[in-house]
């Protein structure tokens, strides 16, 4: 029996999911197939009921509808509660759905065991208060980070985000503006870098062998641009995509393949 997934968002055409499931699949021996639905922006629901309905076995999520795929899951894990955002749907034995979120993890295992960064007891700057921010919160804060802050334009959406986060650790958030001192780390979650904007953080943010990390994979950022100007090592999230679609395939199929040869074929190595 082939089973069925898909991802879903919108746009969707650009999602290198299929290639990195499929090549899931041929590793492990299962058996499935998975493609790409572009749902209307006001008609996530009805598509992707209507793919369940159809026989989908399960769905990755992308933007703009991680929220209402947590609302519409029937149970959630603790970590999509907490983000308030799931980036995958699950079939369960009973025929309900499950929501989870995979993104935070897959930042984490890219972070430390792709690229060796350990995470406890450092300075981590998350720049940017949306869904991606949200999304990975939790997760790092679980690394016990000496500091998290959350920066972004609207520093009362960053504030905001701490209070909902308090219980999960030591979190502050404000404006680009209130970002004090060097920081070990620091994240993009900003779609600045895809639309051209600029960010405003200075040298001074980027502490002695600093990693600039940017969530978005496949182009050069104009955050990236910025911190390899400042000469500070930097990596895109190609390796959190891989991790984090490992993630869902465990939740799906019950194995988790081995991400390190699907992420060289996808950088042409």
């Amino acid at each position: 029996m082939t089973h069925r997934y898909a991802v879903i968002g919108n746009p969707v055409a650009h999602s290198r999911s299929p290639q990195i499931h499929t090549a899931f699949a041929r590793q492990t021996g299962e058996a499935l197939e998975y493609t790409r639905i572009e749902a209307p922006i006001d008609g996530f629901r009805e598509v992707a009921s209507g793919y369940f309905a159809a026989g989908g076995s399960g769905l990755s999520v992308t933007v703009p509808f991680k929220s209402e795929a947590l609302a519409m899951a029937a149970d959630a894990t603790a970590r999509a509660r907490l983000a308030g955002a799931a980036n995958v749907l699950a079939v369960q034995p009973d025929g309900g759905l499950l929501a989870d979120n995979t993104d935070g993890i897959g930042l984490i295992r890219d972070l430390t065991l792709n690229l060796g960064v350990g995470l406890t007891g450092r300075r981590i700057l998350l720049l940017g208060a949306g869904g991606a921010a949200r999304g990975v919160i939790g997760p790092l804060l679980a690394e016990s980070p000496a500091a998290l802050f959350v920066a972004n334009r609207n520093g009362d959406r960053s504030a905001s985000l701490a209070t909902h986060f308090a219980l999960a650790g030591p979190l502050d958030g404000g404006g680009f503006d209130e970002i004090e001192g060097a920081w070990d780390i620091i994240i993009n979650a900003t779609s600045a870098g895809l639309s051209g904007g600029e960010i405003p953080i200075e040298p001074e943010c980027f502490a002695v062998d600093a990693l600039a990390y940017d969530m978005v994979y496949g182009v050069e950022t104009s955050f990236m641009a910025l911190a390899r100007g400042f000469g500070t090592r930097v990596h895109d999230g190609l390796g959190m995509l891989v991790e984090q679609a490992a993630e869902q395939f465990q939740l799906w199929r019950g194995v988790r393949p081995d991400t390190a040869p699907v992420i060289a074929e996808l950088r042409g190595g």
